[in-house]
This record gives C-alpha cells, sequence and structure tokens, in this order.
C-alpha cells in the first residue's frame, strides 16, 4: 500500500448553518404522494424514485431541476431527468431502449441483406437464362445478341449501385449499434456508480464480492475493510448535508489514492465505505487499516466559515478475511462485527474480526 504521507491537509469549509432534520419516514411517502399528486406525474416506480431522492434524499440539483419542469411535466422529461442525474431504476430503462434499439438497427440490417441477395438471385437467373438461349439458338443474329448483353449490362449497373447502397446502409447501421452498446455501456456505469463521490456503489460492491465467490475453490488471501465516519450524523446536522456532501467528496477522493490498482473501493451507504485487498493477511490487513486512517487524519481537516478549526476527520475500522467465511454474506457479517467492536475502542477503532483487541497498542503503522 502506498499513501502520500507528505500530501498537504486538505481543508473542508463546513459552514455554521443549522438545518432542519429530514423528514421523518412516515411523512416521506405521504410528501412523495402528494407532489406527484399535484403535478400530475404518473405513479410509475421510476417517478417514485425520482421523487424520492428530490424530496427526501435531499438531492438540491435535482430538486431544482424536477420544479423547473412545472407542473404536469411529460415522461420523457422525467425519464431524461433521471438518466441525468444516474437514478437505478431509469439507467435500467435506457439499458433497456438501447437493446431496442440495437435489435431494430439488426433487423434493418438483416433485411438489407436479404434484399441484397435476392437481387443477385435475380440477376444470375436473367444470365443463366441468356445464356442458355444463345446455346440453344446457334441462328440468333449478333443484334439480338447485343441486346441481351446491353440488358445484362444495365442490370449489373444497377446491382453494382444497389450493393453500394446496401454498403453505406451497413456500415450506418454497425455505426448505431456500436453507438447504442456504448450507450448501454454508459447506462449499466451509471447502475453501478455512487452519484455523489463517483465511487462505486452498493450493487457493484456485492458485485465484485459475488464474483470474488464465485469460484471452485474457497477465496483466500483478501480482506474486506468497512470504514465509518465518525459522528458524521452530528456533522451533518450541525453544518448542513451540503458540508456533509462536500466532506463526503474529500473523503472519497483520499480513499481513491490511497488504493492499488487491483484493490477496490465503493461508497456503500450513507457514510460507510467498503474495501477489497487482495493478496494480504490479517497482519498486513491490520497494517492496511492503520495507515488508511491515519491518511485520512493527516489529510483531511475540517473548518467553520470562520476558519476556525475543528479537528481531524476520525473513522473506524473493522475487517475481516476470506479464509474466514464462506459466503459473502458471512464476510459482510464477520467485517460489521468487527466494525461494531471498533466504536467502542474510541482511542483506537480499528479492529479484526476474531483479532484480539490491542488496547494498548499506541504503535500507528504509517
Amino acid at each position: 500500500m502506498q499513501f502520500d504521507a507528505n500530501a498537504s491537509h486538505q481543508r473542508i469549509q463546513l459552514g455554521n448553518a443549522q438545518q432542519q432534520k429530514p423528514p421523518v419516514a412516515q411523512d416521506s411517502l405521504q410528501k412523495i404522494t402528494a407532489f406527484m399528486a399535484k403535478h400530475q406525474i404518473a405513479g410509475l416506480p421510476r417517478n417514485f424514485e425520482l421523487v424520492y431522492e428530490a424530496m427526501v434524499s435531499r438531492n438540491a440539483e435535482l430538486a431544482r431541476d424536477l420544479v423547473a419542469l412545472g407542473t404536469q411535466p411529460s415522461q420523457i422529461a422525467l425519464d431524461h431527468l433521471g438518466l441525468k442525474h444516474r437514478l437505478v431504476s431509469h439507467c435500467g430503462l435506457a439499458d433497456e431502449h438501447v437493446q431496442c434499439e440495437a435489435t431494430a438497427a439488426l433487423k434493418r440490417l438483416a433485411e438489407q441483406v436479404s434484399l441484397g441477395l435476392m437481387r443477385k438471385q435475380t440477376f444470375t437467373r436473367g444470365l443463366e437464362t441468356i445464356v442458355k438461349s444463345i446455346r440453344e439458338d446457334e441462328t440468333r443474329g449478333l443484334s439480338e445478341i447485343m441486346e441481351e448483353l446491353e440488358f445484362l449490362d444495365s442490370a449489373a449497373r444497377d446491382l453494382i449501385r444497389d450493393e453500394a447502397e446496401i454498403e453505406q446502409k451497413l456500415k450506418a447501421g454497425l455505426a448505431q449499434i456500436e453507438a447504442a452498446e456504448r450507450t448501454a455501456e454508459a447506462a449499466r456505469a451509471m447502475v453501478l456508480t455512487d452519484r455523489l463521490t463517483e465511487l462505486p456503489n452498493r450493487i457493484a460492491f456485492m458485485n465484485r464480492l459475488e464474483d470474488l465467490y464465485d469460484r471452485d475453490s474457497a477465496p483466500f488471501g483478501t480482506a474486506m475493510l468497512l470504514v465509518d465516519i465518525d459522528n458524521f450524523k452530528e456533522i451533518n446536522r450541525q453544518f448542513g448535508d451540503e458540508a456533509g456532501n462536500k466532506l463526503l467528496k474529500r473523503l472519497a477522493a483520499v480513499f481513491r489514492k490511497t488504493i492499488k490498482k487491483h484493490d477496490f473501493v465503493a461508497r456503500i451507504e450513507g457514510d460507510d465505505f467498503a474495501f477489497l485487498f487482495s493478496d494480504v493477511g490479517a497482519t498486513e490487513a491490520q497494517a492496511i487499516a492503520e495507515r488508511l486512517r491515519a491518511a485520512v487524519e493527516n489529510n483531511l481537516i475540517f473548518a467553520t466559515e470562520q476558519g476556525r478549526s475543528q479537528g481531524s476527520l476520525g473513522l473506524s475500522i473493522g475487517f475481516a478475511m476470506t479464509a474466514d467465511a464462506a459466503t459473502p454474506s458471512e464476510l459482510i457479517a464477520h467485517a460489521e462485527s468487527a466494525l461494531a467492536t471498533a466504536r467502542t475502542i474510541p482511542r483506537h477503532p480499528v479492529a479484526g474480526y476474531g483479532c484480539e483487541r490491542q488496547r494498548s497498542m499506541g504503535r500507528n503503522v504509517a
């Protein structure tokens, strides 16, 4: 693991504007339903997700875009908005639409190829008929033969022209299919990407974990780390959601720089992040967790608008090894258990599943 010990502190300006707490769960459904009814938005699951993200998850940009659509927004406008903000259901819809476009393009190409073959067969039959008539009637004059040859020449030119046209349509169709595939890949990537931090999301993490266990033999030598920001809810309550989002983005940038190419980090929920480190043992996993925590403490501090330092950002980290878990869910449970233990050690919030807690450990592996 490589950590930049000389990196300058990243000072996060949180601000000190107080914000109200998010609406309670029982009110959320009523507010969403009322908003959709008022604006005559169809009660589709993807529309519900759109309004939920704007009103409950407090995506300020999405909320502004949604209001800008006015009353009675079209479904097309709503779907474009969902795609813009990378909502899962809308990205899935885009993927389905792209597949339909690719299928339609393939059908058109098949029709063009079939038409080209039919024209070739017609030309071949005409040529065979003329050759047969010449062989069977040797008394035919040169003028008659020349007329038939001119007909063949004209038919051949038409065939060549048609072939060139089909070639252009084939190229255009293939280009459309390739563009559709790129769009589909982008849509699938959106589904697997956290909108705020641009890190892989929980779906991507679970896919990676499933792939790890989807082998003939049980996986060994991989460590899973769960990372939780200390007192993040209090930070959000005191300084507001926008400040919390800014902090998460900066934290994600630090995480992205502190892992190797073949390691993996994802934001799986709220202020929770998950890592997978390959080819390590429990001792190395412990050292990685220590370094990760130190990297954040050394490189991230936050302050109020008046510039007064509020200290460095603290993390709690729990880790577990694949050698101790037979399934992905068991590995997650082990890591969550270790994280719960880490939260109980304020001075040294790093713990491994099955490892003895060393409360007296004062060293910091950096």
